[in-house]
């Protein structure tokens, strides 16, 4: 199932698997890759997912006249978009998506697995005051078994953000990780450039990219693993953790 879209639900878009798409994922795929040719051509895909997942917003009308005095009946946007990432891999997709959006919003989620349980733990939400009235682009390159993803998305609803405006966005999926997280939540939609065959048994998507956030931000692991990029879950970052304004999660432990 690499990369298409076959017997899929419709909530969820693979973007058409052109020679230049695969071509991008080719080289991020590849273990020869350099770390410099590794972000280049997955910032090259990250703008490509987002400008496809932004053809959800709704438009207006709007009428425009041209350097030459024509008149152009157009559209522009008619509702409010925001950006948040799940940290530390999503961020990854920050400067892409404020290129296409210069003056965009953009709040983080911070998580981290439990390297006992495996299970994802959320430490806090750090979201805009009025993220209900705008749709949600929620960037995580990977969605391998759903269960990250699917705490974002949980943290989103409880900030008032309907399923509907919900547009998970990300690089890499799997059907167990799709299936996870439509059946929590099946009027999100997922927006993804791969969908691979499955999981490795230490829940890795396979054929996958490996550890994308130690790819992409060129860091070691600690010890056996650090870093969940590559599965789905994300690193708590020194910086994440003195974010201002954050909120935690009750019972979370302060980083």
């Amino acid at each position: 199932m690499d990369g298409t879209s076959s017997s899929l639900p419709s909530e969820v878009d693979v973007v058409p698997q052109t020679p230049q798409l695969i071509a991008l994922y080719t080289v991020i795929r590849d273990r020869e890759t350099s770390r410099a040719d590794f972000v280049f051509h997955a910032d090259r895909i990250i703008r490509l997912l987002l400008e496809h997942a932004l053809n959800y917003v709704p438009l207006v009308p709007r009428r425009v006249t041209t350097p030459v005095g024509a008149v152009y009946d157009g559209l522009a946007y008619g509702e409010k978009i925001c950006g948040v990432s799940v940290v530390r891999a999503g961020e990854a997709f920050e400067h892409g998506l404020r290129q296409i959006a210069r003056s965009v919003r953009i709040g983080k989620i911070l998580m981290q697995r439990d390297e006992r349980t495996a299970e994802p733990r959320m430490y806090w939400a750090k979201l805009p005051n009025d993220i209900a009235s705008r749709w949600v682009l929620l960037m995580d390159p990977m969605v391998a078994t759903g269960r990250s993803v699917s705490m974002a998305v949980a943290a989103l609803l409880r900030a008032g953000v309907p399923q509907t405006r919900v547009l998970v966005v990300s690089m890499f999926a799997c059907r167990e990780g799709v299936e996870a997280l439509l059946r929590a939540y099946p009027h999100v939609r997922l927006v993804t450039g791969a969908v691979d065959a499955g999981l490795t048994p230490d829940k890795y998507i396979t054929p996958g990219v490996g550890d994308f956030g130690d790819l992409y931000f060129g860091t070691m692991r600690r010890g056996e693993e650090e870093g969940c990029g590559g599965r789905e879950d994300s690193l708590v970052t020194d910086e994440g953790s003195r974010m201002e304004g954050s909120i935690r999660e009750p019972g979370a432990a302060p980083r």
